[in-house]
């Protein structure tokens, strides 16, 4: 027998009513104070628009020295009979170790019946497997420091919308691309382009971040992943995040349904090594505009 996203969303809100009562402190869980009657509302009138996907984090202490593991937690709304969006993250764990941390959760998670609620069982998870990170990650920093190669690697996302012309979702953008230390650049119009770079959590977090709760028409169209010994500011297309203005044609009335000249942004990409990705974006070779 088929699931309904409304039974689902019900499994939901009853595994986010047992972790309120399970962590009732101020600050153990981070949960959008609209969230939860956002999904109440839609379940009393399933007419509607689907509402946002449930996403929150839960502060969880770690070891006699209460060390803070931060789990964030994104449903799909189909949990769940679809796997939960789960990081665990903390400033006393280095990168690696981090990483480390994340796959055997995500093996852990896995292993898991499907159909079963289990972010209780992740945080869980967390609370008995963090410390020995913890502590690898405190003897590592204690160490007498040797010169030790780190490769680092720069993520760098190629964001496809039919159009970008809200002036809030404009500030949206650029708020989260600064906020987490984001280069690239915003194509305004039709269509609607966006390019981040930076650390691969960054970019995934301002992903997740633009694109909910409701954008229909947005894709991510490519992804490049640049390995570097140094650091990844040097591997940057872009010194900045840029507001990419370009002409443009068609109708300016009150639609602003008009296009982007792509002959001039096709020179942009170039300018910036990218050239291939017009074809990538559009699914046509670029041709530079006469002048």
């Amino acid at each position: 027998m088929a699931v309904t996203v409304q039974e689902c969303l019900e499994l939901q809100l009853l595994e986010v009513e047992m972790l309120l009562s399970m962590f009732p402190k101020k600050g153990e869980i981070n949960l959008d104070e609209d969230a939860v009657p956002g999904v109440q509302r839609y379940l009393r009138n399933a007419d509607g628009a689907l509402p946002p996907r449930l996403e929150y984090s839960i502060a969880i202490d770690v070891g006699e020295a209460k060390v803070k593991v931060d789990l964030q937690v994104l449903l799909p709304r189909m949990y769940p009979h679809v796997a939960p969006q789960l990081f665990a993250r903390s400033n006393a764990l280095h990168r690696q170790q981090q990483l480390q941390l994340n796959t055997r959760l995500a093996s852990h998670i896995s292993s898991l019946a499907s159909g079963e609620l289990c972010v209780y069982e992740a945080v869980q998870w967390v609370k008995e497997n963090s410390l020995p990170y913890l502590e690898n990650s405190k003897i590592s920093s204690e160490s007498p420091s040797k010169e030790v190669v780190v490769k680092e690697t720069l993520h760098r996302m190629w964001i496809y919308s039919h159009h970008i012309y809200r002036q809030e979702l404009r500030k949206k953008i650029f708020d989260c691309a600064k906020k987490l230390n984001l280069t690239g650049f915003c194509l305004t119009g039709k269509p609607g382009v966006i390019c981040v770079e930076g650390l691969r959590e960054n970019c995934e977090e301002f992903w997740r971040a633009i694109r909910y709760p409701n954008w229909k028409h947005i894709s991510c169209k490519h992804v490049e992943n640049v390995e570097t010994e140094g650091s990844v500011d040097n591997l940057r297309l872009f010194r900045a995040f840029e507001d990419l203005q370009l002409q443009a044609h068609g109708d300016y009335g009150l639609r602003n349904d008009y296009h982007m000249d792509l002959g001039q942004f096709l020179e942009f990409l170039k300018q910036h090594q990218s050239g291939h990705i017009f074809q990538i974006l559009f699914g046509v070779e670029g041709k530079l505009s006469d002048k």
